[in-house]
C-alpha cells in the first residue's frame, strides 16, 4: 500500500521557495502604510465639508469651494494609498506641500479670514504635514527593505 499521508514540513527544499518570498515580499510590502490611508482619507473628507461645519461658506466663498477642492483632492490620495499603494508611493510628499498650502491658504484665498476660520484650516494643514511625513516615511522605509532572504 502507497503512503499517501501529507508531511507538513520546511519549504526550504522546495524548487520555488525564492519565488514564493520574492512573490510574498512584493504582494506585503506596500501595505506597510496601511494605518495611514484611513487617516488620510477621512482628513480629506472633513476638510471638503469643513466650510459647512465651522460656517463660512456665507462670508468665504471662495474659500469654501478651496477647501471643497482641496478636501475631495486629499480623500482622492487617501483611497490611492488604499487601492495602489506601491504607485502612489511617490506622491506622498505632495500630501506635505498640500498641507503647507492649507495652512497658508486662508490669506492667499480668503479676504479676511477670521480666527475660526484660520485655526480651522491650520489644523488641517498641519495634521496633512504630519500625515503626508508618514506616508513619506513608510514609502522610504518599503523601498529601502530587500525581500526575505533564504
Amino acid at each position: 500500500m502507497a503512503d499517501v499521508s501529507h508531511h507538513r514540513g520546511d519549504l526550504a527544499g522546495h524548487p520555488d521557495v525564492s519565488e514564493m518570498r520574492d512573490r510574498y515580499a512584493r504582494v506585503l510590502g506596500g501595505r506597510r502604510g496601511a494605518l495611514v490611508d484611513g487617516p488620510v482619507f477621512l482628513l480629506g473628507l472633513y476638510c471638503a465639508i469643513s466650510p459647512w461645519v465651522v460656517h463660512f461658506t456665507g462670508n468665504q466663498p471662495t474659500l469654501a469651494s478651496h477647501n471643497l477642492v482641496m478636501g475631495i483632492a486629499i480623500a482622492l490620495l487617501g483611497i490611492g494609498f488604499t487601492v495602489a499603494p506601491a504607485r502612489m508611493s511617490g506622491l506622498s510628499g505632495a500630501i506635505c506641500a498640500m498641507g503647507v498650502w492649507m495652512i497658508i491658504s486662508p490669506w492667499v484665498v480668503g479676504s479676511s479670514p477670521d480666527r475660526g476660520v484660520i485655526l480651522n484650516n491650520v489644523i488641517i494643514g498641519g495634521l496633512t504635514v504630519l500625515l503626508g511625513l508618514l506616508c513619506t516615511a513608510t514609502a522610504l522605509r518599503s523601498g529601502r527593505e530587500t525581500p526575505m532572504q533564504t
